[in-house]
């Protein structure tokens, strides 16, 4: 739990253990980030939980559209009835994801296209929380992540690793923009603020300007 009422629960999905994360507050609504299931269980466990706590879905968001993002973005979709939310330059990516799906071992894709485009400095409201749209690319080029300045937060996607960056190797990634983006957008936020990123444990902005080797 996390200070000013928000709290985050997070999931570990598919075989590229992605991390899904669900927001919510004390109105009960949630939003939830990069829904990663990929088979019956994991997205049993993800309404079970969302069942368990009596939350309303307010919205679907993901970070950026790489397959392992976007997964579970059909069963969120269309059980809980929420538009997909995306910064309009993803939408190639999530395009792609169908003719690549099978290949990564997912036939059973189903694509959903955004109804509603992310800019950088809106707020993402839902409940009692607004979250902060910034604008993050290099790992892909519509990449956003969500800061909550209040609980000193920040949805991270794969912009950020603890002790690492997201790769650039990806169709439309590049490696200098990303360095960019962390040096201008997640390093100018407080050190105290907690990264939870796409992958692995979480790390803070402080932890990452003193330790990261390709930030050095």
């Amino acid at each position: 739990m996390t200070p000013v009422g928000l709290q985050i629960e997070s999931f570990t999905f598919n075989p590229f253990s992605e991390n899904t994360y669900v927001l919510f507050d004390s109105s009960k609504e949630c939003v939830i980030i990069d829904p990663g299931c990929a088979t019956r269980q994991e997205e049993q466990e993800l309404k079970d939980f969302i069942e368990a706590r009596g939350l309303t879905v307010a919205r679907l968001l993901n970070t950026h559209c790489h397959i392992d993002h976007v997964l579970g973005n059909y069963f969120v979709a269309t059980t809980y009835h929420v538009p997909l939310e995306i910064h309009e330059a993803d939408l190639a990516v999530l395009r792609a994801v169908p003719t690549y799906s099978a290949a990564y071992g997912f036939p059973q894709y189903q694509e959903v296209l955004p109804e509603k485009f992310l800019k950088e400095g809106e707020d993402v409201s839902f409940g009692n929380t607004r979250l902060q749209v910034l604008f993050t690319p290099g790992h892909a080029p519509g990449h956003v992540v969500f800061y909550h300045e209040e609980s000193q937060l920040v949805i991270g996607g794969d912009v950020l690793f603890q002790r690492s960056i997201g790769r650039t190797d990806l169709p439309g990634g590049d490696y200098q923009t990303l360095i960019n983006s962390i040096r201008t957008k997640l390093f100018t936020l407080p050190d105290a603020v907690r990264v939870y990123p796409g992958h692995g444990p979480s790390t803070t902005v402080g932890e990452e300007k003193n330790s990261n080797p390709f930030l050095a």
